[in-house]
């Protein structure tokens, strides 16, 4: 297997004595926390769902904490250099809308039906062939998920520290296996509020110093326009008339229904690694509020993840003074120059000296160890429930399920070690992880949805519906990967379109081929009655009242609140 460039080249820089006691102490630190919540981790229940004892705020924080990894800090980072602000979509309309939707409509059904994970309440609603086949994807998805993680976490450690993979990824995959194992969900929520916190308190620092360097907004934004020889770059909404006058080659169709509309959907409603977060929640009321608290944190997300690969644009440079191009990860390994997935790393380097520089690295430590946990403690759940319970061993004691949960954590990460080195062979860390979203999440969204929604959905058009959005789904990645810009045409629209657009139309055509496959199957079928279907259905349950008696008491006035500010960032933005 080829190695990125970023794995062959010198290491950048040096931890003082400081930086390596600051690094040293958090993983001290989570590994206290495992330990010390092991004594209140003894039974199933608790080992998978923390006992649902977690307020609004911890369920909430852990919620987006456990989205804060790699995915942020080094994919969307590396993105935004390589696509401009167009990433940002991946935080607003990819994400808010979505976060909303979970708390006020979703949430009361998954809480009130007790399930352990999302493929359970596919067992619930349409039958055991749904769940095998939701259990099986989103498995795999987990595992190949902390792989991506793990990667992220090699490529800090290679660029600043000049560690070697192999050394990084078992580094990071053992600590977390043993607090995972140890605590279950309660210490991997634990450590997600703590490293919210440390990933703030660590990645703040490039926005904030950048800017001061690049002069503020409105001189980055001509800096930028300078040095890639376009204003394409800084436009959120303005560019996306057409597939050519932005750099991902997406048309707003694309933006809207692909990414708003399908894959944001499907991953913040049916990803069970971020609603177990909100499963922990102690009562109905802090399911509801745990994804709008989220919400709130995640619209200021970009601040600390795509301004730092914008201003990259405009202030890095190579030791003549020239500017810096960064390239993807093959060409990287073929030229010797530097990758998109490192513009994290390097502008970390440029800002921070000793002491700040252990802060920066362990905040992204933080984030990495975050996605490994939440992707792992997520596939624990859902193999011991889903697969192992529901089909090799049904009839176990509760002490039997807990160890094998334990178990399954320490083997999930060690398949995870090996998906790993799959994401070094990919342009960038979100073309990978977005082409894995389009074939599980999407079609998973819309078997969910339609489940929820609408009554006359049957057993088997659930099964067949998902079963026939995943594989379509898959022979389209086939497809456009053999069949060239012809493909690409047909999938994306457009023959100039990126990896990350093709992504997006991908995920909307298997969506709707799951909707029309679970439509057609179910009206040549008989659907359950509303008995059957009391607490899982919309039209054939009383939802519970949650408690709130005041109107700021109320969590859909909360998400009013940030549906308005959501609509103003991307009006300013446009």
């Amino acid at each position: 297997m080829h190695l990125p460039a970023l794995f062959l080249a010198a290491q950048l820089t040096h931890l003082s004595p400081v930086d390596i006691l600051i690094l040293v102490l958090y993983f001290a630190v989570v590994l206290f926390i495992g330990f010390y919540v092991k004594g209140s981790t003894n039974t199933s229940e608790e080992f998978f769902l923390a006992g649902r004892e977690m307020t609004a705020w911890i369920a909430g924080l852990s919620f987006v904490s456990a989205n804060l990894g790699s995915l942020e800090l080094m994919g969307w980072a590396g993105s935004a250099y390589q696509y401009g602000i167009l990433a940002t979509h991946w935080y607003w309309i990819g994400a808010i809308p979505a976060m909303l939707f979970l708390g006020i409509v979703m949430m009361p059904f998954y809480y009130i039906s007790k399930t352990h994970s999302v493929p359970g309440y596919l067992q619930l609603r349409f039958g055991e062939g749904a769940r095998a086949t939701a259990a099986v994807s989103f498995g795999l998805m987990t595992i190949l998920m902390s792989g991506v993680n793990m990667y992220a976490m090699a490529v800090v450690m290679r660029t600043i520290l000049g560690w070697n993979m192999t050394l990084s990824i078992w580094v990071g995959a053992v600590t977390v296996a043993i607090y995972v194992m140890l605590g279950g969900l309660r210490s991997a929520i634990i450590n997600e509020v703590l490293q919210f916190i440390l990933i703030w308190a660590g990645a703040a620092l490039i926005p904030i110093l950048g800017l001061i360097e690049a002069g503020g907004w409105t001189k980055l934004k001509a800096n930028i326009a300078v040095n890639v020889g376009s204003n394409d770059y800084t436009h959120l909404w303005s560019t996306l008339g057409t597939f050519k006058g932005n750099p991902m080659g997406i048309h707003w169709t694309g933006i809207v229904f692909g990414l708003g509309a399908i894959i944001s959907f499907g991953y913040w409603t049916t990803d069970f690694l971020v609603v177990q977060r909100v499963l922990s929640a102690n009562n109905l009321r802090s399911a509801k509020m745990a994804p709008i608290i989220g919400a709130a944190f995640k619209m200021a997300v970009p601040l600390i993840v795509i301004l730092p690969g914008l201003l990259a644009l405009s202030v890095l440079r190579n030791p003549d003074g020239s500017v810096m191009h960064l390239v993807a990860s093959d060409v990287a390994k073929a030229t010797g120059q530097h990758a998109y997935d490192e513009v994290l790393p390097l502008m970390l380097i440029r800002y921070c000296g000793p002491g700040l520089l252990g802060l920066g690295i362990t905040a992204l430590v933080a984030g990495f160890m975050s996605g490994m946990a939440g992707n792992v403690s997520a596939f624990s759940t859902v193999w011991t429930y889903d697969i192992y319970g529901a089909y090799i061993k049904k009839k176990a004691s509760d002490e039997h399920y807990l160890s094998m949960g334990r178990w399954s954590t320490v083997i999930g990460m060690l398949i995870s070690i090996g998906a790993a080195y799959l994401v070094a062979n990919a342009n960038s860390i979100m073309d990978y992880v977005q082409a894995l979203f389009s074939f599980f999440i999407a079609p998973l969204f819309g078997t969910v949805i339609l489940g929820m929604l609408w009554k006359r959905a049957t057993s088997a058009g659930g099964f067949y519906g998902l079963l026939a959005g995943t594989l379509s789904s898959v022979l389209m990645f086939v497809y456009t990967e053999t069949g060239g810009k012809q493909a690409l045409s047909r999938i994306a629209l457009s023959g100039d379109a990126q990896p990350m657009a093709e992504n997006m139309y991908r995920a909307l055509w298997s969506w709707l081929i799951c909707v029309a496959v679970t439509v057609i199957v179910s009206y040549m079928t008989k659907p359950k009655t509303d008995a059957e279907l009391n607490g899982l259905v919309y039209g054939a349950t009383v939802i519970p009242d949650d408690g709130a008696t005041t109107i700021w008491q109320k969590p859909i006035f909360w998400a009013g609140i940030i549906s308005v500010v959501f609509i103003a960032l991307n009006v300013y933005f446009f």
